[in-house]
């Protein structure tokens, strides 16, 4: 299968059947509203490298995809059982979902995605489509956050930090932040480039920005109160009954909102999906849930939640569904 080497992110924010301007704008909806783009393979590499999947396919498969047909995509990947494989992960790390995690992203997880989330050339063609999908998410939240004011003084809780990609521009615009990842790997790489970043305004005679606070927790583990809960890109990782006892705790911690981004659930990403789990490549890597919008918006409801803002960022190789939960 060729990858193309051309880029589309489009960042998209719907008003009931209204067209998405090209200017990515929030709003705040009257009703519920679904948006699929059915053009482009979903965010299956944050679960898996799909730099290995192009020389992967056999020619039954490019043949398969090449005629285009669902059906016969289906009946191929009836004969799989990615589950098989899942539990095999599982058990050679002995857990479930949250070891596997900790484990992929302490080992060849880190860096991977440290590459993706950093600005080294070292990454290949969907790598660096995927980098860019990310910044989108990332400068999106920020213009959610800052679309009313300064958020200096403001308290953030980034639940899956990363390498710090959210975390240290939130500080640097004064922000007060507890940034945490399962990940004691990715925690240390956040905290040494927000030293690099934000200790380094001292030296250029400026007031140095509040240090983020990092620390190695799951999201189950976090606890606090916070003006705003921020969660990127971690529900992918979890299935739907643990992703809505996640997002009912991290709305405890929120005082006045929530974001969250998530990959969103179609019959089309999820068949291809189903194709990265039938090509995994050489590395293993985690586990891959897509949520419906409609089940993350019923577990923001059910702890007192609604959907204030909602977008979709895309490019060919990552999609993410962008929410604002306030309380209701």
């Amino acid at each position: 299968m060729a990858l193309s080497p051309t880029f589309s992110p489009p960042v998209c924010f719907k008003r009931n059947a209204t067209v998405c301007p090209n200017t990515p704008k929030f709003h705040k909806p009257t009703t519920r509203t679904q948006t699929q783009t059915l053009s482009a393979i979903p965010p299956i590499s944050t679960a898996a490298d799909l730099s290995g999947v192009a020389g992967s396919f056999d020619g039954t498969t490019l043949a398969v995809i090449g005629g285009g047909s669902v059906a016969a995509l289906a009946a191929v990947l009836s004969l799989t059982d990615p589950e098989k494989r899942r539990q095999q992960q599982a058990e050679e790390v002995g857990g479930g979902d949250k070891e596997v995690v900790k484990d992929y992203f302490n080992n060849s997880g880190f860096q991977r995605w440290k590459k993706i989330y950093g600005e080294t050339d070292d990454v290949n063609r969907v790598q660096m489509d995927i980098r860019l999908g990310h910044s989108k998410t990332v400068e999106n939240v920020m213009k959610m956050l800052t679309e009313e004011g300064s958020v200096e003084g403001v308290t953030v809780c980034d639940a899956g930090c990363g390498t710090g990609c959210l975390s240290i521009p939130l500080a640097k615009q004064g922000a007060i932040v507890m940034a945490s990842d399962i990940s004691a790997a990715m925690v240390a790489e956040a905290e040494k480039q927000a030293r690099e970043e934000l200790l380094s305004w001292e030296d250029n005679g400026l007031p140095a920005p509040v240090m983020p606070k990092f620390e190695v927790k799951d999201l189950e583990s976090l606890d606090g109160k916070y003006d705003t809960v921020v969660c990127l890109d971690v529900l992918i990782h979890y299935p739907q009954n643990k992703a809505d006892s996640m997002i009912a705790h991290l709305a405890s911690l929120a005082e006045k909102r929530v974001i969250l981004s998530f990959a969103p659930k179609t019959f089309y990403y999820d068949l291809l999906k189903r194709v990265g789990e039938l090509f995994p490549g050489p590395s293993k890597a985690t586990r891959a849930y897509l949520h419906a919008e409609a089940d993350v918006e019923r577990a923001l409801q059910k702890v007192g939640w609604r959907i204030n803002k909602r977008g979709l960022i895309t490019t060919q190789f990552y999609f993410a569904r962008l929410v604002e939960a306030v309380p209701a």
